[in-house]
């Protein structure tokens, strides 16, 4: 079974949409629009009734809806509709379903287990069915220093019953980190400037059970979001 993303054109580049309950790494620079994919995503569930967590490290709802406002594929809906739950890990909430440790200040998780069961139940209690985590950096935080226990919250995140994107900051396509291998698939957004302007891409580098290409497809932004071209190809 496929889900789709919301993001037009880029279904069509993975068989109509994503394998559900899945991990996916959506990666990029800074600008190529991976946030926006995400806000797509979620916007995408909650039209078809189907309800997200979006965890972040990076900004509070008042803000990103700010953001997703010059858009109109309808975040802000989606959001006050309740399909969309959404979470900064720096406020209450998200701090104590993230279950901090006492013995760190309150900054960090006890152990990978424990938080790994709180975003698990989370998942269940709520029925999540689509879940971004933004970013990498998050995970990064809270397991600096045991490259195990990250890779067993990914193994945990990929057995949820939930489709995931794992937002990652990435500006070199070919250098891969541990959370592109441990995926089911990664997305590789393109921004560069050429003569004439910023050039805009998507790649598909890995998705399992799917026929994909290499290709770079042709991205912009429009008013109603991120839109990729995938009869239109771009030279290396």
């Amino acid at each position: 079974m496929r889900v789709a993303t919301g993001v037009p054109g880029f279904d069509e580049l993975v068989d109509g949409g994503l394998l559900t309950d899945r991990l996916y790494i959506v990666s990029g620079p800074p600008g190529s629009g991976k946030t926006t994919f995400a806000s797509q995503f979620v916007t995408k569930g909650a039209i078809d009734g189907q309800t997200s967590l979006f965890l972040s490290l990076h900004e509070t709802k008042k803000e990103l809806v700010e953001d997703m406002s010059n858009y109109e594929f309808g975040f802000d809906k989606a959001v006050s509709s309740g399909r969309v739950k959404f979470l900064n890990v720096f406020e209450s909430e998200a701090k104590r379903l993230l279950a901090p440790s006492s013995r760190s200040g309150g900054d960090f998780p006890d152990n990978v287990e424990n938080m790994t069961n709180q975003i698990v139940s989370f998942i269940e209690n709520k029925d999540i069915d689509r879940l971004v985590i933004d970013s990498a950096m998050l995970l990064e935080y809270y397991f600096s220093d045991d490259l195990d226990d990250f890779i067993k919250f990914l193994t945990a995140l990929k057995r949820a019953d939930a489709t995931a994107l794992v937002i990652s900051e990435m500006t070199d396509p070919t250098s891969y980190s541990d959370e592109h291998y441990l995926a089911h698939g990664v997305f590789f957004m393109h921004n560069y400037l050429e003569e004439g302007g910023m050039q805009r891409g998507v790649q598909i580098i890995k998705m399992r059970g799917t026929k994909i290409d290499s290709n770079i497809h042709a991205a912009r932004f429009s008013d109603r979001g991120l839109r990729v071209d995938p009869s239109a190809t771009i030279g290396d």
